[in-house]
């Protein structure tokens, strides 16, 4: 296989070089973090008074972790470091609470944004002869605009489709030529079901790759959509704390997310202990950025779990992989007392050929005990009028459920298309259980 790099000379530095970068790199940014009231204080109270207390990246430790409350008592200006007229772009995301996780940019953070999403994009084998159609939320939310520079930074043609209204996907795709899209893996898999209703062959597509991202998604779920449109399928991970869909991206091995160890440090915790985990071991992601200047942030507690693989990657590059994100740590549900995250139900069912691409989890009181419920939809090959192939599935999903997270559930097996599709990110889980119980 014939590699790509956009930077060759930071993506292939030595492990040393770049260590010491990073350490350059942290020591601006606790310069930019002292700025903010939330750092100065957290700071201080850690007895770092100024970068120089920075002698090496194992004095990262002594930083206290932030958190999503932190950033959002600290709304609006809290975390911003430089004045505000040299602000040129703010991204936000919501959250239960009403109150948003504001991040802002100066010229310069947007630059780098932009370079590291086209070390992204090229290195998962795209060149300025593709055309990209971004199928996704823009605004706010930082995978719209981000995926979209970095396309054209490249040199890409980009074509801002936004996400939803399949048709009109469709007939660009046709009218010019799309061979790159970018779209969560739950509409990749709605945009199968809609070609075959809307009549449109595979023939009349350009399209070779995928970039899926912005909802946790198994591995049998990339096969399914990798099949399904006989494409590549690419993973992505980023938030919006971190810049969004630029902190690691899957080269063209697809094996694993390199995390661009220039503009970020990860550390792996446990999430009960909040020590850290052992090498391969899966935990909590911890970040701290070091390619931005208007709104620093330290050692943020992503509540994604993952991990490290340990050995190099064929493509030659130094930076280390991450793992597939297995789901978030606050995500986790604890169903008559077993810990359960809805990934592992998703690579069950994903994994059966007879099973539909959308599914949906329900966790409800039966009394005093809680019922799970899991229903998918079927393949276009089982027909809902015949019972005994019906149940033989439904007993299998059954018990292979019960194998893989010790329970076993209620299954409710529904025609294609019956159960409700969202256009952004999927909404797998139904937790109706009562908040006070």
């Amino acid at each position: 296989m014939q590699f790509q790099y956009w930077n060759e000379r930071i993506e292939k530095m030595p492990r040393a070089e770049l260590e010491v970068l990073q350490l350059d790199r942290l020591r601006a940014e606790i310069g930019f973090a002292l700025r903010t009231p939330f750092y100065r204080e957290r700071l201080a109270a850690a007895g770092i008074a100024g970068p120089g207390d920075i002698h090496s990246l194992d004095d990262l430790r002594k930083i206290p972790f932030t958190g999503k409350s932190d950033l959002r008592q600290g709304f609006p200006y809290g975390f911003l470091s430089i004045p505000r007229h040299d602000v040129v772009r703010l991204h936000a995301s919501s959250g239960t609470t009403g109150i948003p996780t504001t991040i802002y940019f100066s010229r310069d953070d947007i630059k780098n944004w932009t370079d590291n999403m086209a070390r992204c994009i090229y290195g998962a084998g795209c060149t300025k002869d593709d055309v990209f159609q971004n199928m996704i939320s823009y605004g706010l939310f930082t995978g719209g605009l981000g995926l979209h520079q970095g396309g054209e930074e490249i040199g890409m043609m980009v074509i801002p489709s936004g996400s939803g209204n399949t048709a009109r996907q469709f007939k660009l795709m046709q009218d010019f030529g799309t061979t790159v899209v970018h779209a969560t893996p739950s509409f990749l898999l709605h945009v199968e079901t809609k070609m075959k209703e809307a009549g449109v062959a595979r023939e009349s597509l350009s399209l070779k790759k995928a970039f899926a991202g912005a909802e946790p998604y198994s591995e049998d779920t990339r096969r399914r959509i990798e099949g399904l449109l006989d494409i590549d399928v690419y993973n992505s991970y980023g938030l919006s704390e971190m810049n969004g869909p630029s902190v690691a991206f899957e080269c063209q091995c697809k094996d694993g997310m390199h995390i661009w160890e220039d503009g970020y440090i990860a550390e792996i915790i446990n999430p009960d202990t909040l020590e850290p985990a052992a090498d391969g071991e899966v935990g909590e992601l911890v970040l701290t950025i070091l390619c931005r200047e208007a709104t620093p942030i330290l050692r943020y507690r992503t509540r994604d779990l993952t991990g490290f693989y340990t050995e190099p990657c064929p493509c030659g590059r130094t930076h280390r992989r991450l793992r597939r994100i297995r789901g978030r740590s606050d995500d986790m549900l604890i169903i008559n007392g077993v810990n359960v995250f809805p990934s592992q139900i998703e690579e069950v069912i994903m994994g059966m050929k007879e099973v539909g691409n959308n599914y949906l989890i329900v966790v409800e009181k039966d009394g005093a005990m809680d019922r799970l419920t899991v229903k998918t939809e079927i393949g276009e090959d089982i027909f809902m009028d015949d019972s005994r192939p019906l149940n033989a599935l439904k007993e299998r999903i059954m018990q292979t459920l019960q194998v893989s997270i010790s329970i076993r559930p209620h299954v409710e097996l529904h025609e294609g298309g019956a159960l409700p599709v969202s256009e952004g990110k999927a909404i797998r889980v139904q937790d109706l259980r009562p908040k006070d119980i």
